[in-house]
C-alpha cells in the first residue's frame, strides 16, 4: 500500500482566516517563500484534546515573523482559536499541529514588502516522531557535516523555514549512513543541538545542555528544565565542547515533534538510557497529559 502523501488527504486546513477541504490548501507556484525562505513555522502537538503550550507556540510564531520583517496579520488569541478550530474540524484528539506563516505571490524578487502575509495551520496524527524502538533502546547519531550559523549571519532565533536546509542536508546524510539524526556544532565548533530537537547531557545526576545563543531555545527544552529543577536536579546552560562528550553518562533530545527521546550513541560516544533520562520522558509525558499539576 503506498504510503498516504501529505497533500491528498481527508479533512480540513484552516486558511487566512477560514477552514478549507485539505486538498484545495494550495498556493501559487510563484510564491515569494518558495523561492527565498521566508516562512516560519511551529510545530506543536494536542494530547487528549488540549494543545500544550499553545500560546507559547502562537507567539513564537509571531516573533519569528517579525524576525524576518513582517507581520501576521492574526494576533496571538486568534492564532490559538484557529488551532483549536482545525483541531476540532478534523476530529482529533492526539495530533501533531502545523501552523505556517509566509509571504505570497504578489512580488517576486529578492524584495518583498508588497507580497501578502499568510498564515494555514494543519493537524494529523503522528506517533513517536522517531519510532517506538528509539524510546527504549535510544537513537544513534553522527555528527552533522553542516554547522549552524552565527546570530550575527541569520536571525537564529526565528523558526524560519530557511535555517532548516542544513538540518535536511545533515538528516539525509546520517540516515543514508545509516543514522537516526545527527548532532550539530555551531560556528564556533560547540555543541548545538540535533537537526529538529535540542540535547540534553547527563553527568553524575547532573543535566547539561547547550546555552541557545545561535539556534532555538525550544518551549520542549524550557519545560524539560522547569520539570528537572520541580525534582531538585540541577540544570547547567552552558558551552559544551566535542571532547567533553565521552564524559557524559546519559543523553536524550527535547522538542515538541521528539518530545523526549534518549540517544544511545553520538558518533563513537556511547550513552545509557538511564533513571534520570526514563524520569524526564515519564514526566514530561505526564506534564502534556495534564497529570502533573503545578509544574
Amino acid at each position: 500500500m503506498a504510503e498516504q502523501t501529505f497533500d491528498d488527504r481527508d479533512g480540513f486546513i484552516w486558511l487566512d482566516g477560514k477552514l478549507v477541504p485539505w486538498r484545495e490548501a494550495n498556493v501559487h507556484i510563484l510564491t515569494h517563500a518558495m523561492h527565498y525562505a521566508g516562512a516560519v513555522f511551529e510545530g506543536q502537538r494536542a494530547y487528549n484534546g488540549e494543545i500544550y503550550a499553545l500560546s507559547e507556540h502562537s507567539a513564537r510564531l509571531v516573533r519569528s515573523a517579525e524576525l524576518l520583517g513582517y507581520r501576521i496579520p492574526f494576533s496571538v488569541a486568534e492564532i490559538d482559536q484557529a488551532c483549536r478550530d482545525t483541531l476540532a474540524a478534523n476530529g482529533l484528539k492526539d495530533a501533531y499541529m502545523r501552523p505556517v506563516a509566509w509571504r505570497g505571490s504578489e512580488q517576486m524578487g529578492v524584495a518583498a514588502q508588497k507580497a501578502k502575509v499568510h498564515l494555514a495551520i494543519a493537524c494529523w496524527e503522528w506517533g513517536a516522531y522517531f519510532g517506538e524502538e528509539a524510546l527504549a533502546k535510544g537513537l544513534r547519531l553522527e555528527i552533522a557535516p553542516w554547522r549552524r550559523p552565527a546570530p550575527y549571519t541569520a536571525p537564529t532565533a526565528s523558526k524560519a523555514s530557511g535555517l532548516y536546509m542544513i538540518c535536511t542536508l545533515s538528516k539525509h546524510h546520517a540516515t543514508d549512513n545509516g543514522y537516526d539524526d545527527a548532532l550539530m556544532f555551531d560556528w564556533r565548533g560547540q555543541v548545538a543541538e540535533a537537526t529538529g530537537a535540542n540535547v540534553f547531557f547527563v553527568k553524575d545526576g547532573v543535566l547539561h545542555t547547550p546555552t541557545p545563543d545561535c539556534f532555538l531555545d525550544g518551549i520542549t527544552r524550557q519545560s524539560v528544565i522547569r520539570l528537572a529543577k520541580r525534582r531538585g536536579i540541577e540544570v547547567i546552560e552552558r558551552t559544551i565542547w566535542p571532547e567533553e562528550l565521552e564524559s557524559f553518562q546519559q543523553c536524550f533530545l527535547t522538542g515538541s515533534a521528539a518530545e523526549v527521546t534518549p540517544v544511545g550513541s553520538i558518533g563513537p560516544w556511547t550513552f545509557e538510557v538511564g533513571d534520570l533520562t526514563r524520569q524526564m520522558m515519564t514526566d514530561y509525558a505526564a506534564l502534556v497529559r495534564g497529570n502533573l499539576p503545578n509544574a
